[in-house]
């Protein structure tokens, strides 16, 4: 019975090293990217190594080149149109919350359990989209979504909320292989970020929760339709004003 004793009190330490040590290692990491550009994400590996399942059309042709495009670029080298556009495509209380919007989640389960036809609604906050993006696989799972929650709170605590959304507009999927703001810009309209206008701003917004179906290169109805309620929300906010805090 001592020895039995002995024994989960060796492996109780022995848990409690290893939480410590990955506490420690993901403190790290995330200061690390507080100055660091992230040399690449999972994501972006995964576009790589293969195209995607569906082709959308033909949108995605099989013989399309599997090299990423993306660089990363500052809040100055971009037109504060994209990061406004962004905000209000996809949260309009980033600069209110800490990581989490309560709301927008009641908001999408009571969406997502209600309609029969009405498609999947997401509540993920643009926190939660760079823990996503930079530190996680994809996929879907109890595990994911705990580990996302674990690094939005490093995150919102480590970081400021420009680099938050700095991170974010340069490893956002915005094309096929396309990553970021200054290669989208390049790729979809032959600019840089930095000359962006609040049309191309908002298209590249309103393409964000499936960028290889609806391509701001090659924008359909939908695409159309959504970035003109971008354009509505953008003018609401009070423009570039509204997240003028964080771009000084």
């Amino acid at each position: 019975m001592a020895e039995f004793a002995d024994q989960l009190r060796l492996a109780r330490r022995v848990a409690l090293q290893v939480l410590a040590s990955l506490f420690l290692v993901t403190v790290a990491w995330v200061l690390v990217y507080r100055w660091v550009a992230p040399p690449a994400t999972w994501l972006m590996l995964e576009r790589r190594s293969h195209r995607p399942v569906a082709d959308y059309g033909g949108l995605l042709p099989e013989d399309a080149s599997r090299r990423i495009h993306y660089r990363f670029v500052t809040l100055e080298e971009v037109s504060p149109q994209l990061p406004l556009a962004l905000v209000a495509a996809e949260d309009q209380r980033f600069l209110m919350h800490h990581g989490f919007d309560t709301e927008a989640i009641i908001k999408a389960a009571k969406h997502n359990f209600g309609e029969k036809n009405g498609g999947i609604r997401g509540g993920s906050t643009i926190s939660q989209q760079v823990a996503k993006n930079v530190f996680l696989w994809q996929g879907r799972s109890y595990v994911r979504k705990a580990a996302e929650a674990y690094f939005t709170v490093l995150i919102e605590l480590l970081w400021s909320k420009q680099r938050i959304l700095e991170v974010y507009l340069n490893v956002a999927e915005m094309g096929d292989c396309v990553f970021g703001a200054e290669a989208a810009a390049r790729q979809h309209f032959g600019k840089s970020a930095k000359q962006l206008t609040p049309s191309q701003a908002a298209l590249l917004a309103a393409v964000l929760p499936n960028p290889l179906k609806f391509q701001a290169g090659h924008p359909g109805p939908q695409a159309r339709t959504k970035q003109q309620r971008v354009l509505r929300n953008m003018r609401r906010l009070g423009g570039t004003k509204f997240i003028g805090a964080i771009l000084e």
